[in-house]
């Protein structure tokens, strides 16, 4: 594919593709022009460097999320709309939060993003700094949940769990260190045994701390709303 024939559009979506099976680590022009049957160079030509294409691949995506009609449906269930969004994103594409939180990604596909969260917090009657906040916190929590369970960290505790279950030495090791913890520390240690009494996977308890941190978060800013009105 010559550099005539391939346009900034194309590339990104490419991009997209490569980072979603790769990570940012597997993205390299050289790669991308392979994908693309093009030159490296021609991917420098349409989009600069790989940071500039990391900021394109990261504003892009964000049109994927479909935005709640806010005065249809209330501030609260737009505000919860909102997050499951982000949550299912940052899953579908886990190299985002490592980009938005490394590069000063802002676009048009974020701009979208934003401009309704702020519609949505200031219908529920948030205002000058408190809006900002508001704006902030729930996505401050969904994308550090998305960092700790869509990446390295994740994987390192599901193989981690695989290597012991395969190895009984490593795991009668992992129960003995478990069992010191417990009697050293007997509040962590009953909740260490509650969580191995479910019998849930890492990604349940992600999915039951997720839905836990939603609604305690919305229940906060309602009653901070609360508050404010009756301090008038």
């Amino acid at each position: 594919m010559a550099r005539e024939t391939l346009n900034r559009e194309q590339i990104v979506r490419a991009a997209i593709e490569l980072l979603d099976a790769e990570g940012t680590d597997g993205l390299s022009m050289r790669k991308l022009g392979q994908k693309l049957g093009s030159a490296a160079t021609a991917m420098y030509w349409h989009v600069g460097n790989k940071e500039n294409l990391l900021i394109l691949a990261a504003d892009e995506v964000w049109s994927e999320v479909r935005l709640p009609d806010v005065a249809a449906v209330g501030w609260r269930p737009a505000a919860r709309e909102l997050m499951h969004a982000v949550r299912g994103l940052c899953d579908r594409h886990r190299w985002l939060v490592r980009v938005i939180t490394t590069y000063y990604a802002a676009g048009e596909g974020m701009a979208r993003f934003q401009e309704c969260a702020y519609e949505t917090f200031e219908a529920a009657g948030f205002r000058d700094a408190d809006l900002d906040w508001a704006v902030s916190t729930p996505f401050m929590f969904v994308t550090g949940l998305a960092f700790m369970s869509g990446t390295e960290v994740a994987e390192i505790k599901e193989r981690a769990s695989q290597e012991a279950a395969a190895q009984p030495e490593k795991e009668a090791e992992a129960v003995a260190q478990i069992n010191a913890l417990a009697a050293k520390y007997p509040r962590l240690g009953a909740s260490m045994e509650a969580q191995a009494q479910r019998g849930q996977t890492f990604a349940e308890q992600v999915d039951e701390v997720f839905a836990f941190g939603v609604e305690t978060i919305l229940d906060g800013l309602q009653a901070r709303l609360t508050a404010c009105s009756g301090s008038v």
